[in-house]
């Protein structure tokens, strides 16, 4: 058919329908998926995988393989089809259990679970955006290992993505980016199709996209014929040519071309074409095969895995040349792209943390992050730091920081007002391999990035989200910028690891096991205001490890020695903690006091720990600065929680905790209220 919209409909032959078979025999088997953006796409993943990627299916964590990110995740069935195709670890039987329990060919394509799935990708929009990343991770990467005579990290990073992933917010803050940044290797195509689950998009997407990109300094590539491949191929080529700017393809598509009474409408958009157009659509494409049969000559037209390994080869060769004229490079590279820890990174740790213990610092909570970011970074070069234009509040800056430019690389990004953008490129930057991104803002606005911090848990990403100005101890700015229920609601993320330290040592064991984490992201919450420093044994400062440690025991002098309470506590709290066990010991009642900088590394410890530092039968009264309900699994619904359960006021710190009623003669009054 020709569309209205002077779109060619693709000349169909077997290799492009093999793409469209797949994708609407898998989706007819789930009953469920979306098989339009894979029949819409089918030429231009032909001519890219076929023509352009340099991948190799046998090894799909080739460090210099070229990244391939599905932003408009929703149309898996088009990469599971072209992994299976090219021959990477993903049989045709998986394909048959598309959208089924524990298969590697889930609704949308997710992390870890078929091999070459470089990203998960479904919430529109952050599929450019972690592409956004990785193609930052090749520049900063590239700029500091390539040598003369020695391009050891050289490849690109291609997107597909769609109407609904520019619809997005996210896409705006991530483009600008990285047409700033003169991210020359990123190269998107723009599936044009004019369709989305509402229908056609005239009434709510009528953006000049072309002229949007060009705005942002990106090459764009106007008016592709997104059906032929000649068309394509010239694009790419064009696209390949300029190194200085991000490419935009824009191609022309019919929304499941092929499907010859459905296509170009909202009905093969996301829903099964059933029995009919099936049989309809094999006639119309000329593929007379049954389904999830694929030909001999059609698997060996797209199979990679010779060309994958000879171009594994090459680099491999060249690598070694690399090694001989720069050992001490080469090393560095390999353990990086392992995402090792240098070999005296637990002594340095060690060295780090007596230094600190030693200086017994009162300061705020984010200078001693500065302070540890400061100690541990010269043994990181790893370490990408970055801020939403807040470095200097949320001290995220170190000595050794270099900023990131189109014309250099660097080990710090300065990413503007973009707390979701920022979040969502540094976990393709994590993805991407051999750095390790921080990023910073002000707690209050983890909520603009909030689903990019549940995509970084979800995956399982090394990522260190820093959060500064942690409660109502910010002050003066007012509700807007306090946090009350964030805290409580990032620890609510499964596989998320919050940290809200109350002290410089407990800052400098956060930061420490951030970094060592490698199966998923970290959120620390530092204060604004000076917190006292609290003296600990040895063995004390080890257990902060254990997220959850007595601080302080009941003192001897007071029912001997035995608590008859336990008051809990984190961040700028245990300070408040500390003072009430003094006052409550010269009213006769002995008290135990328990720092809990991490709840949920607290909450994976064994029984019999967990029970050592909360002890059974004890009243226990919990306090911090935030929402109350999810400190009653620790006090029982016998105990009391002192905290905030409504939103602040514009006033200064200290005025703000006596009227909201968090005070140490709080926490006494709350204590005896419990015995």
């Amino acid at each position: 058919m020709q569309s209205t919209r002077n779109v060619q409909p693709p000349v169909f032959n077997p290799i492009t329908g093999a793409i469209r078979a797949l994708a609407m025999d898998a989706v007819q088997q789930a009953n469920s998926g979306h098989p339009g953006a894979p029949m819409g796409m089918a030429e231009i993943a032909e001519v890219l995988w076929r023509h352009h990627l340099r991948h190799n299916p046998a090894n799909p964590k080739w460090a210099d393989r070229d990244r391939f990110v599905l932003s408009n995740g929703h149309g898996s069935m088009l990469i599971y089809a072209l992994l299976h195709l090219t021959g990477y670890d993903l049989p045709i039987e998986e394909l048959k259990r598309f959208r089924q329990l524990h298969s590697k060919t889930p609704g949308h394509p997710e992390y870890g679970y078929a091999p070459g799935i470089e990203t998960t990708t479904g919430p529109l929009g952050q599929g450019i955006t972690n592409a956004v990343g990785m193609a930052l991770a090749e520049k900063i990467l590239a700029a500091e290992f390539n040598r003369p005579g020695h391009e050891m990290v050289d490849h690109h990073t291609y997107v597909f993505l769609g109407d609904g992933c520019l619809m997005e917010g996210i896409s705006h803050e991530a483009c600008s980016l990285a047409g700033t940044w003169g991210l020359g290797k990123l190269v998107a195509f723009y599936d044009d199709n004019n369709i989305s689950i509402d229908g056609h998009v005239d009434g709510w997407f009528t953006d000049d996209t072309p002229k949007r990109f060009e705005a942002y300094g990106w090459q764009v590539i106007r008016d592709v014929q997104g059906h032929d491949p000649v068309a394509i191929e010239a694009a790419l080529q064009q696209a390949k040519a300029n190194t200085a700017q991000p490419t935009l393809i824009c191609c022309k598509t019919i929304i499941g071309a092929g499907a010859p009474n459905k296509q170009d409408s909202h009905d093969v958009h996301g829903a099964p074409l059933g029995a009919a157009e099936i049989e309809a659509a094999r006639a119309h494409i000329g593929w007379n095969h049954p389904p999830f049969h694929i030909p001999a000559d059609v698997y060996a037209a797209w199979d990679a895995r010779t060309k994958g390994a000879s171009l594994e080869a090459q680099w491999n060769a060249a690598f070694a040349a690399y090694r001989a004229a720069h050992p001490e490079l080469a090393a560095e590279f390999e353990r990086r792209m392992a995402g090792e820890l240098p070999a005296d990174w637990d002594a340095h740790v060690a060295a780090v943390l007596a230094k600190v213990v030693d200086k017994a610092e009162t300061i705020a909570t984010r200078k001693a992050s500065q302070n540890a970011i400061e100690a541990y970074a010269p043994r990181l070069p790893e370490l990408l730091g970055g801020s939403a234009d807040l470095a200097g509040s949320n001290l995220t800056l170190w000595s050794g920081a270099k900023g990131v430019s189109k014309t250099s690389g660097g080990n710090y990004v300065y990413y503007g007002v973009r707390e979701f953008g920022m979040a969502a490129i540094a976990n393709g930057i994590s993805l991407h391999g051999g750095l390790i991104p921080y990023t910073a803002t002000f707690l209050m606005f983890s909520e603009y990035a909030r689903n990019a911090l549940r995509m970084a848990a979800l995956m399982k990403v090394r990522q260190i989200f820093v959060f500064t100005h942690d409660s109502i101890g910010l002050g003066e700015d007012g509700p807007t910028h306090q946090p009350v229920e964030q805290t409580a609601t990032l620890r609510l993320i499964p596989n998320m690891d919050v940290w809200r330290p109350c002290d410089t040592t407990e800052s400098a064991v956060a930061w420490a096991n951030a970094i060592e984490r490698k199966d998923g992201p970290t959120s620390l919450c530092f204060s604004r205001q000076n917190l006292p420093f609290q003296a600990r044994t040895s063995d004390q400062v080890a257990a902060i490890r254990k997220g959850g440690y007595v601080l302080s025991e009941a003192p001897a002098s007071v029912n001997g020695g035995k608590p008859q309470a336990v008051i809990l506590a984190t961040g700028s709290e245990v300070a408040l903690a500390m003072a009430a066990q003094k006052t409550l010991a010269e009213q006769g009642v002995a008290v135990r006091v328990v720092s809990m900088p991490s709840t949920n590394v607290f909450d994976r410890q064994d029984a019999a720990y967990k029970a050592s530092v909360l002890p059974a039968g004890l009243p226990r009264v919990a306090v911090e600065a935030g929402t109350t309900d999810g400190w009653y699994k620790y006090v029982g619904l016998e105990g009391r929680v002192i905290g905030i359960d409504r939103f602040g006021e514009s006033a200064p710190a200290g005025e703000l905790f006596k009227y909201f009623g968090i005070t140490a003669e709080a926490v006494v009054q709350a204590v005896k209220s419990v015995l």
